[in-house]
């Protein structure tokens, strides 16, 4: 099955990058279905000790696969790049150099995963009574961490092509395969929080095998040649640079939200099994405009290598319009129904559960616009080979929100709130310092 890809370069700006996004934010709602899923099954069928330990395992998994995610996301950009300046014979070639940098990486992260587990899960302050249940939850999550480096590897090449619907296909088949083995695993095998986590290996295995064999099989530029395999340091060095820029926004952003789960545990398993599942949710109601920001990135970096520099800044005005609609929506929606949402995933009975995750999506959901802004920057400056500045946007945000996180809940009177407040006051120093650098670089036309 062969598709057609994607132009950023030519038409309606807005519509381009919706065309391109709508197969990443389907495609991320079914990625987020292979831990959701876990959290609805385990909270509905195990309770609240498991429920807490998977959603602890959660913010530890995406930390680590997040840096693998980011190698990827950042080889993209450079194969979007040559991929629109039709320069063939180094896009071929950095398939195979990204590929060879990426997988040690995720060798190399792998292994510490395994060696650390116990000290990893001491940091994030796990409690004794789920301490053995979310470590091996996770020793079995890490077990299937090289799947993710393929599945993300072979998105990364088919979508700097402008082919976003492939992934999305494979997504959906592991999801559907994630959810009935969630089920099987949990309920009538009573497995546990053990089988919650080979259902999610087993649909990683799928859809990273699916997606490999496609795109060896489908795509022209992937067909092994002698120059593939050449080994040239200047292109390595390009490589490196924005990938592990990239993978630094993507691991920092992780590692902040780590730092606020430890803070969030301290505050006993009530809280931390609210929390764990109004981020589940909070995810979802901004996957939209997280994935607009990918897609700008990659509509940059075509644009960027086809020398359309102009495209770029009237894409930007067309995607902060986009945001603005959706998140108006999106907003609105979470805070409404913020009950009836996390009803979804805990037992009417869990009150005090229900209670903590409302009060926390009702603070944070009214701001989603300003994180959606962020995405697009972190895109804007990935596209234009400028990762660098989405890493000082991410360490403003964070670290606004980690800092203010520890001083608010250390009042008695703020308490726990203090944490949530901090989320969105983050968001919008970032976000100021984002514009600030575009008006004042485009200005001068540096930004180009």
């Amino acid at each position: 099955m062969k598709t057609k890809n994607i132009d950023l370069t030519q038409g309606n700006e807005m519509k381009s990058i919706v065309l391109f996004s709508l197969p990443l934010i389907a495609g991320n709602l079914f990625q987020q279905l292979y831990n959701l899923v876990d959290t609805i099954v385990v909270g509905k069928f195990v309770g609240a000790d498991a429920l807490a330990a998977v959603g602890s395992s959660y913010m530890t998994m995406t930390f680590l696969t997040s840096i693998i995610i980011g190698l990827c996301m950042g080889s993209g950009v450079i194969f979007s790049y040559f991929y629109s300046a039709r320069d063939s014979k180094q896009l071929s070639q950095s398939f195979f150099q990204s590929f060879i940098f990426i997988f040690g990486v995720t060798v190399v992260i792998n292994g510490l995963s395994f060696l650390f587990i116990d000290e990893i899960l001491r940091l994030l302050n796990i409690e004794k009574s789920i301490f053995a249940m979310t470590k091996d939850y996770l020793l079995i999550i890490f077990a299937g961490m090289f799947f993710v480096f393929l599945y993300n590897y072979f998105a990364a090449v088919l979508r700097s092509m402008g082919n976003s619907f492939i992934p999305l296909i494979f997504l959906v088949i592991s999801s559907v395969v994630n959810i009935v083995l969630d089920y099987l695993f949990v309920v009538p095998f009573q497995m546990g929080v053990q089988g919650a986590g080979y259902a999610t290996v087993i649909a990683q295995i799928i859809s990273a095998v699916g997606i490999a064999w496609y795109t060896l099989k489908c795509v022209p530029e992937m067909k092994f040649q002698k120059e593939m395999f050449v080994i040239k340091k200047s292109l390595m060095k390009k490589i490196i640079d924005q990938s592990v820029m990239t993978s630094i926004q993507q691991s920092i952003m992780n590692f902040g939200i780590l730092m606020v789960q430890g803070l969030v545990n301290s505050f006993g398993i009530t809280v931390m099994a609210g929390f764990a599942v109004a981020v589940k949710i909070d995810s979802f109601a901004y996957i939209p405009v997280q994935d607009f920001g990918n897609g700008f990135s990659t509509y940059v970096a075509q644009n960027r290598g086809a020398g359309k520099t102009e495209r770029i800044h009237t894409g930007t005005k067309a995607a902060v319009k986009l945001i603005l609609m959706t998140c108006i929506v999106i907003s609105t929606i979470v805070f409404l129904f913020a009950s009836q949402l996390m009803n979804c995933f805990v037992s009417a009975g869990e009150t005090e559960v229900i209670a903590e995750g409302v009060r926390y999506l009702q603070i944070v959901c009214p701001f989603y616009c300003l994180i959606g802004f962020l995405f697009m920057f972190y895109g804007l400056y990935r596209g234009m080979g400028r990762p660098q500045m989405s890493i000082v946007l991410t360490v403003i945000s964070l670290g606004t929100r980690v800092a203010l996180a520890y001083i608010l809940s250390d009042i008695k009177w703020i308490s726990v709130v203090g944490i949530w407040w901090a989320i969105p006051i983050g968001w919008f120093l970032a976000d100021l310092v984002g514009l600030v650098y575009y008006r004042r670089y485009r200005g001068k036309g540096n930004l180009e």
